[in-house]
């Protein structure tokens, strides 16, 4: 490349970006910026990695300060489509002239150039690295080989709750002040919430910014990076997983009705999916290894609002949103503050599902259940009766429902069970809710 071009580019993106600091409703995330600018101290990298448009390059930004100079450039750009390993050194010289000594660099979406390990390896030794990247094997070429640890790496998701809440200037009241006309207007805004998802572009430019958002990572991070040839049949088992979000899937049931002969296709889009955080699977809990593997997995999509927009006939399933919603933030609490936890779901030989189980090390730490109304009579049963049951399998006496509306407690043989909102449990700092 042409360094006055390059030059262009790398000027106008952090143009771009602070203009948006300045005229944008830009928040602090729920992570701990602190403890992640602690990890640049040392000759280490940071690695940030997460679902397009949630957010990474703001949060890079953040991380590298507004008080010491520091270089960035946004390889997502058309601009840059031919650039290669070959113009590093190139990009070097620039910022140079560009900062001068700068002791941060922050290379955004570097997973579209091959064969930038070596480059970054050779930069972490003089500099603070920050990398951001919308692919999970974005560690699992030569950099890991080459780093043997000197790296940190850690995953953002879309907005929670309070995050969404600061947004939209709602002040999230203390336990103690929840009044009936703040909670009403916080139920409003958990409806709203489920409805638009967790991406901040959403708000500003609607609703449909999630289609586009999806396209992009159909199209560039899948189709485009994995050479799919089938992107038809394809777009059709994406679709369907996302319209089936909360329930049971098989890769077997997927070959069948979609006709496709080997299972290893299968295994390989849904792996696709998973590495650009389109969707996650959670697998059935058992102590045996084997049989955990063949279990039916559930999937989940990584935001309410996509699932809604994107799913075909899903809308007035609110059981299976509210679901998809504590699947979320079970994931987000694994990824920010308890990397040791383990989630899963269960069921018996009986057809008693319990929709998450909470592990940590050996123990079982608590099993929750999803349910829109659990003041139905047979609903509360069969929830109640799958709870009993999960408890007395995996010896755990922590048993809560998650619910729209329903909080206190209940009893049910010798089992006490929580019971609570969701607002109320996706604002809680307590994760395992008795």
């Amino acid at each position: 490349m042409k360094p006055e071009i390059l030059k262009r580019i790398i000027v106008s993106q952090k143009e771009e970006i602070l203009e948006k600091f300045k005229k944008g409703n830009i928040i602090q995330r729920a992570v701990n910026v602190p403890q992640l600018q602690s990890y640049l101290k040392y000759p280490n990298i940071l690695v940030i990695t997460g679902i397009r448009r949630c957010g990474k390059s703001v949060l890079s930004w953040q991380i590298a300060g507004f008080n010491e100079l520091f270089a960035y450039i946004n390889f997502d750009d058309e601009r840059l489509l031919h650039f290669t390993t070959d113009d590093f050194d190139l990009l070097l010289e620039v910022f140079y002239e560009l900062y001068g000594e700068c002791e941060c660099i922050v290379l955004d979406e570097l997973q579209n150039i091959k064969g930038w390990e070596l480059f970054v390896n050779r930069l972490r030794r003089t500099k603070k690295v920050i990398i951001t990247g919308s692919n999970s094997n974005l560690l699992s070429g030569e950099l890991a080989t080459h780093l043997t640890g000197r790296y940190i790496d850690f995953v953002l998701m879309p907005f929670n709750l309070q995050e969404f809440l600061h947004y939209h200037g709602f002040s999230v009241p203390s336990d103690n002040m929840y009044s009936t006309q703040k909670v009403g207007i916080l139920k409003k805004h958990v409806e709203e919430y489920l409805k638009e998802g967790g991406f901040p572009e959403t708000y500003q430019l609607g609703r449909e910014m999630l289609l586009k958002i999806y396209s992009d990572i159909i199209e560039k991070d899948i189709i485009k990076r994995y050479s799919i040839r089938k992107n038809m049949l394809f777009r059709d088992i994406v679709r369907y997983l996302i319209s089936n979000s909360s329930f049971e899937f098989s890769y077997n049931k997927l070959k069948n009705i979609f006709g496709i002969k080997d299972i290893s296709t299968i295994r390989n889009w849904v792996s696709f999916l998973e590495n650009s955080f389109l969707i996650f699977v959670v697998e059935r809990f058992s102590y045996k290894l084997k049989e955990r593997i063949l279990a039916p997995k559930k999937v989940y999509s990584i935001d309410t609002g996509m699932k809604q927009i994107v799913g075909v006939d899903v809308s007035e399933n609110k059981g299976a949103i509210l679901e998809n919603a504590v699947a979320i933030e079970l994931k987000r609490r694994k990824s920010y503050y308890e990397s040791k936890m383990e989630i899963y779901y269960w069921k018996d030989y009986n057809n008693h599902e319990v929709d998450f189980v909470i592990k940590k090390g050996k123990d079982i730490q608590q099993l929750i259940q999803v349910c829109y109304d659990i003041t139905n009579i047979k609903t509360h049963d069969r929830e109640f009766k799958s709870l009993y049951a999960a408890s007395h399998d995996l010896h755990c006496d922590n048993l809560l429902i998650i619910t729209q509306d329903t909080e206190g407690s209940d009893t049910f043989k010798d089992k006490t069970i929580t019971l609570v909102p969701l607002w109320k449990w996706l604002l809680s700092d307590n994760f395992y809710l008795t």
